[in-house]
């Protein structure tokens, strides 16, 4: 287990108290998909192996990299990039990834793929002994950087859904929410050096 997300004990929606769910009472995913996301749907999913959510993945994302509150992100995940917009989407000619959310700095929470479906989030990983996380992740993507700092906005989003999904999803707790850098160490680096963890896991006690 990382040493980032180790915790005395692990939370999950069961355990906590009426007064911590009353912030996060008005998001709810049902039938995989969160009430107030805004949804954006994706034709990169299928489906999942053995029908099984035991993880949450946080990663960044921005395009062009370090610019906020472009349409490239959606576009990306949707498939209609245009690359010809940036000389760095060059490379993302062809790509076909996606994530279950989006987390904008403004909070804006955007729903590509249904949490029942895999969505094509982490690439080659592993969480323990398993390999393939998008098996049974949900993956959720900052916009953001390693290095820049994260709004309040999207800590106050962050915090809401991970609780949405941990009443959705019985097998995720507070010790089954990592970073991409974790489930692909040498390989990919983010939420980075930027995402307190510290605080997203005392906003989640």
């Amino acid at each position: 287990m990382p040493s980032h997300i180790k915790t005395s004990s692990s939370v999950t929606a069961q355990e906590r108290s009426p007064s911590d769910n009353d912030t996060c009472h008005e998001k709810r995913c049902v039938n995989g998909w969160v009430n107030d996301a805004r949804q954006c749907e994706s034709p990169h999913f299928n489906g999942r192996p053995l029908n099984e959510v035991s993880l949450l993945v946080i990663h960044n994302i921005s395009l062009p990299a370090g610019c906020f509150g472009k349409p490239y992100i959606d576009q990306l995940f949707k498939g209609c990039l245009d690359v010809s917009a940036d000389p760095s989407f060059i490379d993302l000619k062809g790509l076909e990834v996606s994530a279950h959310f989006l987390i904008r700095r403004d909070g804006e929470l955007v729903q590509y793929v249904s949490c029942d479906e895999r969505a094509w989030h982490a690439g080659v990983s592993s969480y323990g002994f398993r390999e393939g996380c998008n098996d049974f992740a949900i993956g959720v993507e900052l916009e953001g950087t390693d290095t820049q700092a994260y709004t309040d906005l999207q800590y106050r989003e962050l915090k809401m859904l991970t609780l949405a999904l941990f009443d959705a999803y019985p097998m995720l707790n507070t010790d089954r929410v990592v970073g991409h850098c974790d489930i692909a160490p040498g390989r990919k680096t983010d939420p980075g050096e930027s995402f307190d963890w510290q605080r997203f896991k005392k906003d989640l006690t």
